[in-house]
């Protein structure tokens, strides 16, 4: 018997394999952020960092002398770094629907999973700024029972966010009223 993508593959007598239920347990299916919200941070670096850059070493080599104009080689490191260190957090943010809750998973340094059983959620938000608009991107917002709750999923495609608010919704709503 072989297992892939968590699903029970069995082999037929004619060669074909089929795919039967989940196993109990399996590894669930992340799903990645789509690349947009990448492009928009790395933007937002870019805007924030080169004209720091460019003031650092146009104002101190202007009024000190050219060698004070090397004050721009901290905001230029600092952009350097920034690039790379947003693309480990990107790739870092994933997220699964299982059968019962969802699983949010995040950061680099320190991996954070959320768990949010599915009937615990009150409410489910999609939201999405001026920025987060022009880049066609939205995030969802989970609000559960627990106050200190901080479910979130930023930079989905709008259709992707509706589809998972109205997914949770339904699963919450299903869920709670067994309560």
């Amino acid at each position: 018997m072989e297992t892939g993508s968590g699903a029970e593959v069995g082999g037929t007598d004619d060669g074909v394999q089929a795919v039967g239920a989940v196993e109990a347990g399996a590894e669930p299916e992340w799903t990645g952020l789509p690349p947009g919200l990448l492009r928009m941070r790395r933007l937002l670096l870019v805007v924030w960092l080169v004209p720091l850059t460019v003031a650092a070493g146009l104002l101190p080599g202007l009024l000190a002398g050219p060698g004070w104009a090397a004050f721009a080689l901290v905001p230029f490191a600092l952009l350097v770094w920034g690039w790379s260190m947003l693309g480990r957090n990107w790739r870092s943010w994933r997220y699964a629907e299982r059968a019962d809750d969802l699983l949010i998973s995040r950061g680099v340094l320190w991996r954070e999973e959320t768990i949010v059983p599915y009937g615990r959620m009150q409410l489910v938000e999609v939201t999405s700024g001026p920025v987060e608009r022009r880049f066609g991107l939205a995030s969802v917002q989970l609000h559960t029972a627990a106050a200190a709750s901080d479910a979130r999923i930023p930079g989905l495609l709008p259709p992707e966010a509706e589809r998972l608010r109205d997914r949770l919704t339904e699963l919450g709503e299903a869920r709670s009223a067994g309560l």
